[in-house]
């Protein structure tokens, strides 16, 4: 059926249209005139007598006709061509991206492997701004135990889950990453009851208000950022994060646990019975790749992991489960903790053989952020391979410091570092189950050519 709109004035795609019609009218003419070829009939044959008395002239007919062919065919070119970038260019986030980078990102990145990364903070934001450069299937879980700044303001005003963290990874995974970081991370500096609000925190808590439900705004928000992924928080109900320490205090509150000082024997939430989305527990049992970390181990890494189900359906997922460790250790949390000390914590709350990698970096920290760290009582974390050995978790090196003013997780590094130990564990299945098949098959042992690497 005919939809009119097409003829409404301003939608800059009649004119081209008619642009690469007429030229295919003379390409075909041309090609008539040239080779005898009989398309379009009556119309055709009154074109070529037109080329004939104006074009023939210049020379032969096979000469107009050749002249008339290419004129048709630039006019089609450019036609299609001007067509083409008048529709597609509506659908384009940032022009200067062009149409090539925008399929990329939109088909072979849809083809990518299924990920899903557990944490919160400015780390999960690091391996998330990483990862989409490899996939579109990115799902990120976020904490939802913030109690402090902005986020804990909003909590307590409004009843709302702390958004400062989802707001982290929306930026992260948004095409228009630039302009949005700016946009959303603006925190205002002054205004009674606005100073110290982030932009994108009160977006959140807007948006809340009008869908009626904290995750549907997370899902309305994503839409409109264009996500290379979606964002989930952990629970669906707003929880609390307490810490028993070794001497028995009790201390409520994810900002507070860190300002106490003392080593922390456990953490655990409130309510216990807190609900993990049902999206989130099927984008487990789905995924290719679970990546917990990297980020605080107790306040941002373990909220996510006690939520009831959550932990049970990393261990039954049958995807590869890496734990990014912190570069430098955190004051207040990880005081003195070596890399293996990081996961026996994260054993000793939700159970052995929830991971089978464990990421470290391989290399030295300059030494004027060492000094800048070891100032605040932070230092670089030691690796101690045997340890680990013994928890049964490979251990996976790589060259993955960013600096700048402080010392971050380089994002495409970590992220290539991951997708690479996927695809040489796939090589090596393939390989495994091919031998056993081939053994199946020549039960008498005859050598075969067998290619190498499966």
């Amino acid at each position: 059926m005919l939809n009119f709109k097409w003829l409404y004035p301003g939608l800059r795609v009649k004119r081209w249209v008619l642009v690469a019609g007429v030229g295919l009218f003379f390409l075909v003419a041309g090609l008539t005139l040239t080779f005898g070829i009989t398309l379009l009939a009556y119309a055709e044959w009154s074109l070529t007598w037109f080329i004939l008395q104006t074009l023939g002239r210049l020379g032969s007919p096979l000469t107009g006709g050749i002249i008339s062919a290419l004129g048709g065919l630039i006019l089609l070119i450019w036609g299609l061509q001007q067509l083409t970038r008048s529709v597609v260019g509506v659908f384009i986030p940032e022009p200067r991206i062009g149409l090539l980078e925008t399929l990329y990102r939109r088909r072979y990145l849809e083809r990518g492997p299924r990920v899903v990364a557990i944490g919160g903070g400015t780390g999960l934001a690091v391996l998330l701004r990483g990862l989409k450069k490899y996939t579109r299937n990115l799902t990120a879980l976020v904490t939802v135990a913030d109690d402090g700044g902005s986020s804990g303001r909003l909590r307590a005003d409004l009843g709302i889950p702390p958004p400062g963290d989802v707001r982290n990874c929306l930026v992260a995974l948004a095409e228009t990453e630039s302009l949005m970081e700016d946009l959303l991370n603006y925190r205002f500096q002054q205004g009674a009851g606005l100073a110290g609000h982030s932009l994108g925190n009160l977006l959140l808590a807007a948006v809340t208000d009008l869908a009626g439900d904290f995750d549907r705004a997370i899902q309305e928000l994503s839409k409109v950022l264009a996500l290379g992924g979606r964002v989930l928080p952990s629970s669906l109900t707003t929880v609390n994060l307490g810490a028993e320490f070794d001497d028995g205090t009790v201390v409520w509150g994810e900002s507070k646990i860190p300002a106490v000082g003392k080593k922390i024997k456990r953490v655990f939430l409130q309510p216990e019975n807190c609900v993990p989305p049902q999206a989130a527990l099927e984008a487990i049992a789905t995924a290719d790749v679970i990546v917990i970390g990297p980020g605080s181990l107790y306040t941002s890494i373990l909220p996510n992991l006690l939520v009831p189900g959550v932990a049970e359906a990393v261990r039954r997922s049958p995807a590869l489960t890496f734990y990014v460790c912190n570069l430098m250790t955190q004051p207040g949390e990880t005081d003195g903790y070596t890399a293996a000390d990081h996961l026996q914590a994260i054993f000793d709350h939700c159970g052995a053989g929830l991971v089978d990698y464990i990421i470290v970096h391989s290399g030295p920290v300059s030494r004027s952020l060492r000094r800048r760290y070891q100032l605040q009582g932070a230092s670089l974390v030691e690796i101690d391979p045997e340890a680990i050995k013994r928890l049964g978790v490979q251990l996976l090196r790589g060259w993955l410091i960013e600096e700048s003013q402080v010392v971050r997780h380089h994002p495409e590094r970590l992220a290539r570092l991951i997708l690479e130990e996927m695809h040489r564990y796939r090589r090596r299945r393939r390989s495994f189950w091919g031998v056993i098949g081939w053994h199946l098959l020549f039960p008498t042992g005859q050598k075969k050519n067998w290619p190498e690497g499966g």
